[in-house]
């Protein structure tokens, strides 16, 4: 079964005051996530992800379309019992506690009185808050904050988690603790969804990926199948001869005897040739590998993907 499907789902708004214009922040989205996977849905801030989170939670209503979790729709009260969600930029109460937020929320998921504190008390040790679970929230950092959200969204056990770009902000080690925890969620056999526009992390984590650029779709699939549309490059190392490819046009990067450039894949045999013919050694060929930077900036217009990082 498929945990979330999504059919031609569209979200249009109203916008201006006396002349009012229909502005469409989601066109037509026809997606599928499998149950297990981790799922990433890249795109530059504006293209719709959070347009499509709030969908899928319930929290704005679709102007076409229809989707369903789990084989339900998302109308359905009993979806939100098998959901967990952390907002791009959730508000959590200053002055409560990390232990008395995660026990606040667990009453609102329905789990039981008793089991309420002893359950906040193994989710914070799981994300690395144990030892602050009686210190006030307003004293954690940008990263604990973003833990504890992670908490809070998996406090009732739920089968899916919706994570909306759940590393924006953090500094390196905290983007490292918050992929360990979507990989420890995933290997417990849940489904995680998240947006980001921080591609290397959607890179490292994901099963499969969707490109969205002003909110439309613009290819899904295996990273390495996406990748494969850049791919069309080769480098190039020899030794000795080191202008014998000039003919190419291509940059060549001399250290010592070693020569190396990036040629196009149909130059290759010119390549070797020019080589061999001017008295140099070919020490290797070997394909360039793609960028999921390359793919999404393949895939969106100029200046949309001003906002994306790759860091």
């Amino acid at each position: 079964m498929s945990a979330i499907e999504i059919s031609n789902l569209a979200k249009t708004y109203q916008v201006g005051f006396f002349r009012k214009t229909e502005k469409a922040a989601l066109k037509n989205l026809t997606l599928e996530v499998h149950e297990g996977e981790i799922f990433g849905y890249l795109g530059p801030n504006g293209a719709g992800k959070t347009t499509t989170l709030k969908l899928l939670m319930g929290l704005m209503f679709p102007t076409a379309g229809t989707a369903s979790i789990l084989g339900r729709p998302i109308s359905d009260p009993q979806v939100k019992r098998s959901i967990g969600f952390l907002p791009e930029q959730p508000y959590f109460y200053d002055y409560l506690t990390a232990r008395e937020l995660l026990e606040y929320y667990a009453s609102l998921s329905d789990v039981p009185a008793k089991e309420r504190s002893s359950r906040a008390q193994r989710m914070l040790d799981r994300v690395g808050l144990g030892g602050a679970a009686n210190t006030q929230l307003r004293k954690f950092s940008k990263g604990m904050l973003q833990r504890a959200g992670i908490a809070q969204a998996i406090i009732h056990d739920p089968k899916i988690v919706f994570l909306d770009e759940p590393m924006s902000g953090l500094d390196p080690i905290g983007r490292r603790e918050v992929r360990d925890l979507i990989q420890e969620l995933n290997d417990e056999g849940k489904t995680v969804f998240f947006s980001t526009h921080i591609l290397s992390d959607a890179e490292t984590l994901c099963d499969r990926v969707a490109v969205l650029n002003r909110g439309e779709l613009q290819g899904v699939g295996v990273v390495a199948d996406l990748l494969a549309e850049t791919v069309g490059k080769r480098e190039v190392i020899w030794e000795g001869a080191s202008t014998a490819l000039d003919a190419l046009g291509t940059k060549v990067k001399i250290v010592g005897d070693i020569a190396r450039t990036v040629i196009d894949d149909r130059q290759a045999d010119a390549a070797i040739d020019a080589i061999r013919h001017a008295g140099g050694r070919l020490k290797s060929l070997m394909p360039v590998q793609g960028a999921l930077e390359d793919y999404f900036l393949k895939h969106t217009e100029p200046g949309a993907g001003a906002e994306v990082k790759s860091e």
